[in-house]
């Protein structure tokens, strides 16, 4: 079945006929209908994508790199209202949204090798690999949770300023003996003992930064545990290794190795860490906030439904994702017609919102 088939059977071209499915204003509404009528009797769906996209020089698709895999990105709720907003700022320009992972499978990567019109870098490892491959396409990228880059739009949250408000928040609860609970790609993982030894993409960061512009300035040292990225259970085990007491090391004849005081409140990376320091407290016997204040970050909505309600710094989500893709659309129609783009770098707020979660220390 194609074009010319459909012609024959109503009387017109064959450029009228493609008119009627790629440029329908061409068409009067009657003609179209009887058209795309005799069409549907024949059983012909439509000119094939993939002849379309070689005609035009386009994909009709934008990608998402992502850091983590794709399972993860979906049991994430702050990355999978990110990924919804995106899909609906892309409804209107008939874009399509291709997940990409920044992992390699056999010889297939797909930063490299899958076709796309354009690209959206999510929170990737600094030193991705995929990254690289992406600018080296020469094809419109925008950043979004990452360093910004000259020449590249870039959309970012204001997470130094968040972070500050949240440790700010508890210093002004008179919380003195502090713990923090993040998470990292690569690096160690564990207690850590010097920030700056520590390898982090953009956003922890500039969290990591913001709790100290608060804590360092009141003397105080927090207890930092970083987990492995992507795992949000992992919280729970961060929380233990803050909040439990010290066990005896047998080969030093039962003695229990020296530790600081417990922490009476912790900072934590995500609400979904958050939730995990929670757990782990509870299950310790500790309450909530009265032994042991917790505040998370994003204010996704898990936040609300803990018990109880997480004290956490909310990001817009959905207008990050709505900024990413109209970024990115304009980025693609400038660089279909060879005009310069707008490299412009935006940095949404991030603001505290206090719950049941936070309170002041114990006696």
């Amino acid at each position: 079945m194609t074009l010319q088939t459909i012609a024959d059977k109503v009387g017109v071209s064959r450029m009228t006929v493609s008119n009627a499915f790629s440029r329908p204003d061409q068409l009067s509404p009657t003609l179209r209908d009887k058209i795309l009528a005799v069409a549907d009797e024949l059983g012909y769906v439509g000119p094939d994508p993939a002849a379309r996209a070689l005609a035009k020089g386009t994909t009709g698709a934008v990608g998402v790199l992502l850091t983590e895999s794709l399972r993860d990105a979906f049991t994430d709720e702050i990355a999978t209202a990110f990924l919804g907003a995106i899909a609906e700022e892309l409804t209107p320009t008939g874009l399509g949204l291709t997940l990409l992972t920044a992992t390699t499978s056999g010889d297939l990567i797909p930063a490299r090798d899958v076709a796309m019109d354009g690209a959206l870098v999510y929170s990737c490892d600094p030193e991705s690999t995929a990254v690289d491959w992406l600018l080296r396409r020469k094809i419109p990228v925008v950043f979004v949770d990452q360093v910004p880059a000259d020449g590249i739009p870039a959309v970012n949250v204001d997470d130094r300023t968040g972070a500050r408000a949240a440790a700010q928040h508890l210093v002004d609860l008179g919380h003195r003996h502090l713990g923090i609970v993040t998470s990292g790609v690569r690096g160690d993982h564990g207690r850590i003992a010097d920030e700056e030894s520590m390898i982090d993409g953009y956003v922890a960061n500039q969290r990591i930064a913001g709790w100290l512009d608060a804590l360092r300035p009141a003397g105080i040292e927090p207890t930092i545990v970083r987990l492995p990225h992507g795992r949000p259970e992992n919280g729970y085990d961060g929380g233990r290794m803050l909040l439990a007491p010290p066990v005896p090391d047998p080969s030093q004849d039962g003695a229990t190795p020296p530790t600081g005081p417990r922490p009476t409140a912790v900072l934590c990376f995500s609400d979904a860490l958050a939730s995990g320091v929670v757990q782990a407290a509870q299950d310790l016997g500790l309450r909530v906030p009265e032994d042991v204040s917790v505040v998370g970050f994003d204010d996704s909505p898990l936040a609300a439904r803990l018990r109880p309600p997480l004290t956490t710094v909310r990001q817009d989500v959905l207008a990050k994702g709505h900024a990413a893709a109209a970024a990115l659309t304009r980025a693609i129609a400038s660089f279909r017609t060879d005009t310069p783009a707008d490299p412009a770098h935006l940095r949404l707020p991030a603001t505290l919102v206090v719950r049941a979660s936070t309170a002041p220390p114990p006696a």
